[in-house]
């Protein structure tokens, strides 16, 4: 049997494994898309399909750009399925939209109480996030869990983008934690390969967000219905 790792830090995804997906996103989603497609319905359901949302249902797919891609990313995907705006105009607007949306964002669970738990067991947290940094900070002072952090990182942040090992290595380089002692979770493989580019000890997949059990178990040590099963699986 594989002995777990000592964990003494923690590095969360956000969307999908702190906040709830489909509540948080849905909205801002198709927002994103109407302004991409300036006002035309039509265009606007070609750009949520391109990005992997199904239009009609709302659904997700796992690892697509709405899933898993930065805002650059997703802002690429929408010019090349025909949004006639210039990715100059798209990131900076995208960004807003999602800073905004993170003001009405809907956590997975109450996050207050397990971070509080999680600091007084003496382990490091920080969030890691393909969003950009400011909605990361907004969300997380919204659920009063930004004293606890020790490290937030967004794509915009100077640490490289998902799945490279970048945001990883700034965490334990903020933090003077080696690697092999972070426990890295999220809700896509994009989290989890970025963890294994890094050489985190511990790789949680979660099924909150846009995952599947069968996606996730590619690339996890373990899956995890959500993060409400660190604190067991962590003792």
């Amino acid at each position: 049997m594989t002995r777990q790792p000592a964990i003494s830090g923690i590095l969360f995804d956000k969307d999908g494994t702190l906040l709830d997906f489909d509540a948080s996103w849905g909205p801002v989603n198709r927002k994103v898309a109407t302004f991409a497609a300036d006002g035309d319905g039509e265009l606007a359901d070609r750009l949520l399909a391109a990005c992997g949302m199904d239009p009609v249902t709302g659904a997700i797919t796992p690892d697509s750009l709405f899933a898993s891609g930065n805002t650059r990313e997703i802002a690429e995907g929408m010019a090349a399925a025909g949004s006639t705006l210039t990715l100059d105009v798209l990131v900076p607007r995208i960004d807003d939209f999602f800073a905004e949306a993170a003001e009405l964002s809907v956590a997975v669970t109450d996050l207050l109480p397990l971070f509080e738990r999680l600091h007084a067991r003496g382990l490091r947290l920080g969030i890691a996030s393909s969003d950009n940094e400011r909605s990361i900070r907004v969300a997380a002072e919204r659920f009063g869990i930004l004293g606890f952090l020790d490290y937030v990182a967004g794509y915009d942040s100077g640490h490289g983008a998902k799945p490279e090992a970048g945001m990883v290595l700034g965490f334990c380089a903020k933090t003077g934690l080696s690697p092999h002692q972070v426990a890295v979770v999220g809700d896509n493989n994009h989290d989890l390969l970025m963890g294994h580019a890094a050489g985190a000890g511990l790789k949680v997949g979660v099924l909150s967000g846009t995952g599947t059990r069968q996606t996730l178990e590619q690339h996890s040590d373990m899956v995890l219905a959500d993060i409400t099963e660190l604190e067991a699986m962590l003792a």
